[in-house]
Formats: C-alpha cells, sequence, structure tokens
C-alpha cells in the first residue's frame, strides 16, 4: 500500500546514495594525490558501484517496506555500508592494487560515512516538514470494531508517517444492513461525516458471514466519493497466522510465514551461496584438500570423501559430501557419531572438532543442493524414524539444507540421544523458515565461526 510520497522517496533515495558514493570515491582519489590510469580508474569506481548496489539490496535499503520506517533506512544504510568496507577491501586485496591504499580508503568511507549521515539527517527533517505543512500521507478511517479492526488500527498508528488515522467511525461491531437488506441511516452518515473530515479511504472488517453486506456498503461510499476497502476477519476462524496472495484472481490464504517463498529472497539466498562457496574453494579448499587427502589416505585405507544420501528440499535425497573422519564401517548409513566413537580416526577426531569436516559440503551448495545456513541434513533412515516420532518434522524440508543452522549455533548439534533433543533442533529450525532474513543468516555465520574458534562439546 504505497503512497506517491513513497515510490518517489525510493527513486530520490537510490539515485541520491550512489551519487554521494561517487562523489566522496571522486573526492578520495583526488586527495591522495597519485595518478591511475583512466581504465584502471573506471575498473574500480564501476566495482564499487556494483558492490554498493548489491549489498544496498542484500539488506533491502530501497523497497517499500524499509521507506516506511525512518529507523529501518538508517538500520539499512549503516548494515550495507558495514559489508561494503569488508567486500570493497577484499576486491582490492584480490587484484593487489597498492594504488588504492590505506589512505584512500580512510578517506573514502570517512567522507561517505558522512555524506549518508548527512543526507539521512536531511531526508529526516525534509519529511517532518513534509508532513507538518503539505498532505503526504493518507487519510484513513476505519468502520466497525472488532479484533481484527484493532490490529489494523495499531498498524496505522505505527506507520504515522504514511497515514494519518482519523480513527473508528463507530465505537462497536454493529451490523450495516437492516433486516430488508438496505444500508442503515447511522452506516450511512458515518461514511458521509468521514468524506466531509476529507478521509479518502475507509476500512471495513467483515467476517465471512457478512460479506453480503459489502456491496450495499461500497454503493454508498462512492456515492460519497470515498474509497471502501474490506480486511476480512478470519480470526475466529482460522487458528494460526496466516498470510494473503494472489494466484491470478484467486485469493491463496498461507498459513505459515515463508519468507524464502518470495522470489527475490530466494534469489538473494542463492546469489550468496554462490558467492561464498566460491570464495571458499578457491581460497581455502583448493590448498587444504591435497594436505587432508594425503594424511586421511595415510592413516586408513578408503575414499577421501565420505559420501551419504541425506534428506534435501522436499525430502528429495542428494549425496552430501564430507571428509571421510571415520574407518570404513557398515554402521554409517544408520548409526550416529558418538562421543568417543571409535570409528573415528586420529586426524578424524580433529577435523570434526574444528568442523574441516563440513568444507566439501560447499560443492553441494555450489552444485544447489545445500544452502551455507538451514536445517542440517539428515541420513534417509533418521528422516524416516523421526518423521514418525516427532510432529511437524517433515517442515523442516521446506528449505534446502544447510552446512550450519540456527540450531546449530544455539547448541543443538551432534548425537541426539533424546527425542527432545530432536524435537528442540526441529522447533530451531521452523523458527528459521519462518523468520529469514539476509541479515539472520550473516548472524548465524559470523556464531558459527566463533563456535568453531572456541570449539564446542558436541563436536565429536
Amino acid at each position: 500500500m504505497q503512497t506517491r510520497y513513497q515510490y518517489l522517496l525510493r527513486i530520490v533515495l537510490a539515485v541520491s546514495d550512489i551519487f554521494l558514493l561517487n562523489l566522496a570515491f571522486i573526492t578520495a582519489r583526488f586527495l591522495i594525490d597519485q595518478p591511475v590510469e583512466g581504465v584502471r580508474y573506471m575498473q574500480y569506481i564501476v566495482a564499487c558501484n556494483l558492490l554498493w548496489i548489491f549489498c544496498a539490496n542484500l539488506f533491502g535499503m530501497y523497497r517499500s517496506d524499509t521507506i516506511e520506517r525512518v529507523e529501518r533506512i538508517y538500520k539499512s544504510t549503516w548494515r550495507s555500508l558495514f559489508l561494503h568496507v569488508i567486500l570493497f577491501i577484499f576486491y582490492l586485496i584480490f587484484f593487489k592494487d597498492s594504488i588504492y591504499s590505506k589512505h584512500f580508503l580512510m578517506y573514502f568511507y570517512t567522507g561517505l560515512f558522512t555524506l549518508f549521515l548527512f543526507s539521512r539527517f536531511a531526508g529526516t527533517v525534509l519529511e517532518t516538514v513534509l508532513i507538518r505543512h503539505f498532505k503526504i500521507r493518507k487519510s484513513v478511517a476505519i468502520l466497525g470494531h472488532n479484533n481484527t479492526s484493532q490490529r489494523l488500527a495499531a498498524y496505522f498508528k505505527n506507520n504515522k508517517n504514511n497515514f494519518l488515522f482519523e480513527g473508528f467511525l463507530n465505537d462497536k461491531e454493529s451490523l450495516h444492513i437492516d433486516e430488508n437488506g438496505d444500508i442503515r441511516p447511522a452506516a450511512c452518515e458515518q461514511i458521509r461525516i468521514a468524506a466531509t473530515n476529507g478521509v479518502k479511504e475507509v476500512y471495513v472488517s467483515l467476517t465471512p458471514q457478512r460479506i453480503a453486506e459489502a456491496e450495499h456498503l461500497i454503493m454508498e461510499a462512492e456515492k460519497q466519493c470515498v474509497r471502501l476497502k474490506f480486511v476480512p476477519d478470519l480470526t475466529g476462524t482460522l487458528p494460526t497466522p496466516f498470510t494473503v496472495n494472489y494466484m491470478g484472481e484467486f485469493p491463496v490464504l498461507n498459513m505459515r510465514h515463508e519468507p524464502l517463498n518470495d522470489m527475490e529472497n530466494r534469489f538473494k539466498k542463492r546469489f550468496a551461496d554462490i558467492v561464498i562457496s566460491l570464495g571458499v574453494i578457491i581460497f581455502v579448499f583448493s590448498w587444504l584438500f591435497p594436505i587432508l587427502a594425503i594424511l586421511i589416505k595415510c592413516e586408513s585405507r578408503g575414499p577421501v570423501f565420505f559420501k551419504q544420501l541425506r534428506s534435501g528440499r522436499d525430502n528429495e535425497p542428494f549425496w552430501c559430501l564430507k571428509f571421510r573422519s571415520m574407518r570404513v564401517n557398515k554402521d554409517s548409513d544408520h548409526k550416529q557419531a558418538v562421543k568417543n566413537d571409535k570409528r573415528i580416526t586420529t586426524i578424524g577426531r580433529f577435523i570434526r572438532k574444528t568442523s574441516i569436516d563440513e568444507l566439501p559440503q560447499f560443492l553441494n551448495v555450489l552444485a544447489g543442493h545445500m544452502s551455507v545456513v538451514g536445517p542440517r541434513p539428515h541420513m534417509l533412515s533418521h528422516t524416516k524414524e523421526y518423521s514418525g516420532m516427532i510432529n511437524q518434522f517433515m517442515v523442516r524440508h521446506f528449505l534446502k539444507p544447510g552446512i550450519t543452522g540456527w540450531a546449530q549455533v544455539n547448541g543443538l548439534r551432534g548425537e541426539t540421544k533424546e527425542a527432545s533433543m530432536m524435537e528442540s533442533r526441529v522447533e530451531h529450525d521452523i523458527w528459521y523458515l519462518e523468520n529469514w532474513s539476509s541479515m539472520l543468516d550473516v548472524k548465524i555465520i559470523f556464531l558459527t565461526i566463533i563456535n568453531v574458534v572456541k570449539g564446542e562439546d558436541n563436536a565429536y
């Protein structure tokens, strides 16, 4: 429900950010006073712009829901700027360019931070002036009074920059149509008063049983040049939170909130998976693989990699890769590793403790079978076992499995001796599914790194 002001703000914010980014870059370039070839100069400034576009979109800088709240704009700005610093420094290190020194980076990011701080502050002041002296907010009111309309009123009040909530047109839930099917005079009067007070949209919350009132109310509202919009009151009908989407002309109720059902979110997550997995494969796996391969082969007979069929997204099986940490045995497809497991080799104990044995799974991520962050994949035998024991166990398979996940960084990894431990893991996986965000993935990755450095008791 985007206003004209919000739409223009998205465009102005995006264009001004690119302008300020380039202004800071060019200014920093002149301050270090070192000549650079035109081609190389263009290469770096283009890379800098592309990285900003990536970071800003990753954190939803120019999305309509971000623009709705000033604090969201500030939060998204600093997150995007922080990630841009990291990625641009890695980019310069990769090309080994000494021209762009620490002095350039200091001037550039100090200037960019200052310019962004000023632009956000100026934008906040301008928005306050526009709200106070110009009608940039949409005047809305609510007809009828029930649980859904109260929640709708709270939404309008929390979005004061976009909506001017004029209140309820009546203070109780009442029928707007009489026994003859005619609109009641009281409802007509309420709509007329709303139009006189400059209200442009009136919202009505109706239960499915009262939907027949809609046609009569619309006809009366349109006589007064007021738009009437209906919010279904399904609180007494459906037991859980839900979202409504449209498939063509058909409204579809989704009983579970899944951010990764949105194609934009899925694209962002997949793009991040490709970038991270390629980075790990090129900079870590490429040189570590031959070393571990020799050590694994020297200690015990068998392949370097351990391949196992595990449950993937939509319960589709895939071959999950790991560095082999055990001696070849017949129990690997149905028996979990336990503490002081005699099957584990000396080198295997080390790579399991440090989680190095999971590195080959970045090949699974690159291939699209896994994600960097998601529910951990289980053996097929465990999926069959736990799906019959634990309610909602299969819900975790709505997502791609991950190398690390929300359950793992909360200490729920390794052997599951009791069903309650698996239930807790499933609860965390479902929470991740329903609350996914790019920032949550970043948080989980950092927590995973910290846990690996500290060491975990359940890593055996």
